[in-house]
């Protein structure tokens, strides 16, 4: 018997959540067959089975947490899927007869229907004290109605529960006025309950990674000195730029032209002149760093992400257009790997596209730098000559860690990218 382990999953990432297993006991898995899929704190990934066999027994339930080095199944190198059944057999024949005792004794206080449920190997004689003896019809109705079978005092001398145990602890809460309903929906547990006001609520626990992007981004602004820039940017030349030469650029590229990749050469080029955006704190040290990797936040189901753009310096237009679309059908996929998560140097995130007009981003920590694009509204500007006209206008803002970025540095920064942006046409030459 072999037992398959959690493997190393990805630099930083010790611990995983089952969130789905796909095989069953009694199935045959071949060398490298995926048999579980784990929820980390950044993707999900699959575990691969490390030898060939019957899965004969699954050790943690969907929904656990397990650690690197963790057991999660056992394999029977030697098994036949036909064998594993007959063993299957033999052992529930072996189990029979005490179950079939039990039911004997019970049999004023179980109804018929409970007695003809299939032996489990939780009615045997060798069942863990500790857990309650309980048909599956009688589990299935304790789920149903939200009962806790641990906490029921059982009627019958051997200790085990039947339906009628599970229906009087139900009526006993609802007299109490504490009953709950336990669901399981979309493989999460939730539950529906009252307040003290008996006002209906519902609680759903938090996955993994929505546990882990709270805690990172608690820890930004308790590790950090973060304050936010602001200025607006007159979207006008970007658009007619892009309105021109969108269906030549879509012809040659097979892409459409977006406002993203006109940013994110705008950030690049502030980022050269002015390096101390483009670095992180190490222990008592500035690393100042010699790359543009350029994070793209991404909103997804299970929450945010920041695949990275890697040396997005070397992009042209379409190239960047090209690595955001693919990062970001990836990432709303769900077919992010780590190596598309890690690293990065400056982090673009745009909560316009759902609307957002103004927005304090708050930083991807270690780096000390993350810029806000926002909606597009047209809005009155006092022009040059004093004229007024309707533009199509957006805010920006820049957050930046104050421990190394000075404020005169980050607003020197957001006017560097307001003025190329305005003057896309140098932007062009250079991409």
């Amino acid at each position: 018997m072999k037992e398959i382990i959690v493997p190393e999953l990805a630099e930083s990432i010790t611990e995983g959540t089952v969130a789905e297993w796909l095989v069953s006991e009694g199935d045959q898995v071949g060398k490298g067959d995926p048999i579980v899929e784990l929820e980390t704190d950044k993707v999900n990934v699959e575990v691969n089975s490390d030898y060939a066999g019957v899965i004969t027994e699954l050790l943690v339930g969907e929904g656990e947490d397990v650690e690197v080095g963790d057991a999660i199944a056992k394999v029977d190198e030697s098994g036949e899927g036909a064998a594993s059944s007959d063993s299957g057999s033999d052992k529930e024949e072996k189990s029979e007869e005490p179950a079939k005792d039990e039911k004997k004794e019970d049999k004023k206080e179980e109804k018929e229907s409970d007695e003809k449920q299939p032996t489990t190997k939780e009615e045997t004689a060798d069942h863990d004290p500790d857990q309650p003896v309980a048909s599956p019809a009688t589990r299935k109705r304790a789920r149903e109605l939200g009962i806790d079978l641990s906490e029921i005092k059982p009627k019958d001398p051997v200790g085990r529960i039947s339906k009628e145990d599970v229906e009087a602890a139900a009526k006993s809460k609802v007299d109490e006025g504490k009953k709950k309903d336990s669901k399981k929906e979309s493989k999460k547990d939730q539950s529906a309950e009252k307040t003290e006001f008996d006002k209906p609520v519902e609680r759903e626990k938090m996955s993994r990674r929505r546990q882990t992007i709270a805690k990172r981004l608690v820890e930004a602004q308790e590790q950090s000195a973060m304050l936010t820039t602001f200025n607006e940017v007159d979207m006008t030349n970007i658009m007619n730029v892009r309105s021109d030469r969108k269906d030549d650029f879509e012809k040659k590229h097979g892409i459409k032209l977006g406002f993203m990749s006109f940013f994110t050469k705008a950030v690049i080029g502030a980022l050269k002149e002015f390096p101390l955006l483009n670095a992180e704190i190490q222990g008592d040290e500035i690393v100042k760093k010699q790359f543009y990797d350029i994070g793209m936040a991404v909103s997804t189901e299970e929450g945010l992400v920041v695949p990275v753009v890697r040396d997005a310096d070397r992009l042209s237009f379409a190239g960047i257009e090209g690595e955001i679309m693919d990062v970001a059908k990836k990432a709303r996929d769900g077919q992010l790997s780590m190596k598309d998560l890690q690293g990065g140097s400056f982090t673009i995130t745009n909560g316009g596209i759902f609307g957002s007009l103004l927005s304090t981003p708050i930083l991807n920590t270690p780096q000390v730098g993350i810029l806000g694009m926002h909606k597009i509204e047209k809005r009155p500007k006092v022009m040059p000559d004093d004229s007024i006209e309707v533009r199509p206008m957006m805010y920006l803002a820049l957050s930046y860690d104050h421990r190394i970025v000075d404020g005169r540095e980050a607003v020197q920064f957001l006017n560097r990218v307001k003025e190329m942006v305005e003057d896309p046409y140098d932007l062009l030459l250079e991409g």
